[in-house]
């Protein structure tokens, strides 16, 4: 997932969410938001295929305290600071799980954090079977509204 400014053009093969923040990019880069997608997303062969009629528009977003916005923003930025180290390596090289760069894992891991205590996840949940059950819960609520 990358982010970047309005002068990037992109193909129909790329999800583009247009005037996102560093708080959208910090919780669809965080693992509360990679738990739903790889329990509702489809799959062509073993990749998965990011919908936003099925991931993206049924995923139930946190409803931050403002502070916790700006944790996840400063998070966030760490991601990408963390990415402009390493100019010359491609999202594949920097996320390869063997060789991933010290600095990056530790601000996704921080971005992590931030999410889940937006959530009220922090220290409650400890698996993401349970991270995705909380959000069916979440899911169900909203569409029985």
């Amino acid at each position: 997932m990358g982010f970047m400014d309005d002068s990037v053009l992109c193909s129909n093969k790329v999800r583009l969410m247009p005037n996102a923040t560093l708080y959208h990019f910090g919780i669809l880069t965080s693992n509360v938001h990679m738990a739903w997608m790889r329990a509702v997303c489809g799959r062509l062969k073993s990749d998965y295929d990011y919908s936003i009629k099925i991931v993206y528009n049924n995923f139930p977003w946190p409803t931050p305290r403002d502070a916790q916005r700006a944790k996840i923003e400063q998070t966030s930025q760490a991601i990408l600071d963390a990415r402009t180290l390493y100019p010359d390596a491609s999202l594949a090289d920097l996320y390869d799980e063997t060789t991933m760069p010290p600095e990056l894992r530790k601000a996704h891991q921080q971005n992590d954090k931030a999410v889940m205590m937006a959530y009220g996840f922090w220290g409650k949940l400890n698996s993401e079977p349970a991270c995705v059950s909380e959000l069916m819960k979440m899911y169900q609520q909203i569409v029985s509204q």
